[in-house]
This record gives structure tokens, sequence and C-alpha cells, in this order.
């Protein structure tokens, strides 16, 4: 913050921030690097300035997306975990697609269908 009380950052990049904090913590936590986490692990995962994160981890406390659990380590919410999972969804989307067989034995696109054949092996066999 700044002298005057007002946030110090430019909204834009304090709210990117926010974004990438929840997303990381998210994908930490499913990750198995654990449930908590202080701003130092979070920069290891993120490029952004150290006094915007702090702020912005700040916020996010305050608002009620992460809880602090000692002094300087926060876990997530159940906000936290819901709109980190969201955001990473949003993110990441393009990047994962379901293979034949993932979505289990008895899915209506995979059932007995060769896996050459199955939508999600090859998008272009069946229009979505």
């Amino acid at each position: 913050m700044s002298e005057n009380g007002e946030r110090a950052f430019d909204p834009m990049a304090a709210l990117r921030c926010r974004d990438d904090v929840l997303q990381a913590m998210y994908w930490m936590r499913g990750e198995g690097f654990g449930e908590e986490t202080d701003v130092r692990t979070l920069r290891s995962f993120l490029v952004v300035d150290e006094a915007l994160l702090r702020e912005q981890v700040g916020i996010l406390a305050e608002d009620g997306y992460l809880l602090e659990e000692s002094a300087g380590r926060y876990r997530l919410s159940e906000l936290g975990v819901k709109e980190g999972g969201r955001r990473f969804a949003d993110e990441f989307s393009g990047l994962q697609s379901t293979a034949h067989g993932d979505c289990g034995p008895e899915c209506p696109t995979c059932k007995g269908v060769p896996r050459d054949s199955c939508a999600h092996c090859a998008p272009e066999v069946v229009e979505r």
C-alpha cells in the first residue's frame, strides 16, 4: 500500500497476480507440494515483484480466498479451492484433452468403440 493507504500497483498487474497465486496454489496442492505455502515459495513458481505478491496474498486472505495458517504461511480456503480450480481449468483448457477410456468404462463415447474411432482420441471423427 502507498503512504495514503491506496493500492500501490497497477490494477491489471494486481489482478493477474491474484489469478496466478490462486492457480499456482491450486496446482501445488494437486501435485502434492502441500496445502500450505509462503511468498518465498510462490516466487519460485511465479515471475512477479515480491512487494506486489505480498500485497496480493494479503488481499486474497482479506477476501477469504486464503487462510493464514501461521506467520506468513497460507492455504486455500474452500472458496480459494473453487476459484483456483476454475481459473486453472480456464487457463489450461486448450492444453487438456480426454483420451480414450479416461472418462470411465461406461462412457457412451468410448464404450464399444475402437481407439482409432473414438471422439476423444480423434476429434475429427465425431463433431462435438
